[in-house]
């Protein structure tokens, strides 16, 4: 069995013209991110691997998720390849993770997080919010063979104000 939990970074700030990986939260997004991380505490496996990408606002997000599930900020692994749109790149990405893990929660982007979620989950979402939680569950001993999935549990800031 193979879990992931994926998460949609918190809003960014648009407020100074940077590149759009140097991007920062923007105080709603910091107040949403510690929002769902404060609700999906129960929801989540009790080992687990967390990636998040390397633009500034995901990894701002997974630091916050991080500091309210008392999870090692060192032990995130920040990755460049999850600065992607695309979700068969992401696929490809989640596809590569070592079956010693059966967890993994990633923080990243969309579309192609609410793609991978519509094309591996079995609840249509037509929009996955910033700071949208979706945690899915896989019948597969191997992240390769993943396929169809459960989506077991979503958590989207809207819901919870």
């Amino acid at each position: 069995m193979k879990n992931l939990i994926i998460i949609r970074h918190a809003k960014s700030s648009w407020d100074v013209p940077l590149q759009d990986i140097d991007r920062p939260l923007n105080i709603r997004g910091v107040t949403d991110a510690h929002l769902v991380a404060s609700k999906c505490i129960p929801y989540l496996p009790k080992t687990f691997l967390m990636w998040s990408s390397t633009a500034k606002r995901a990894s701002e997000t997974a630091i916050i998720f991080a500091q309210n599930i008392s999870y090692p900020i060192e032990n995130i692994t920040f990755r460049e390849d999850l600065y992607t749109f695309d979700e068969k790149k992401l696929e490809k990405i989640i596809k590569s993770c070592n079956n010693d893990y059966d967890n993994v929660i990633l923080f990243g982007h969309n579309e192609a997080i609410t793609n991978f979620v519509n094309k591996f989950g079995d609840v249509f979402i037509e929009n996955i919010p910033t700071s949208g939680f979706v945690s899915m569950q896989f019948h597969s001993e191997n992240w390769q063979s993943i396929g169809k999935g459960k989506i077991n549990k979503i958590i989207f800031p809207k819901d919870l104000k």
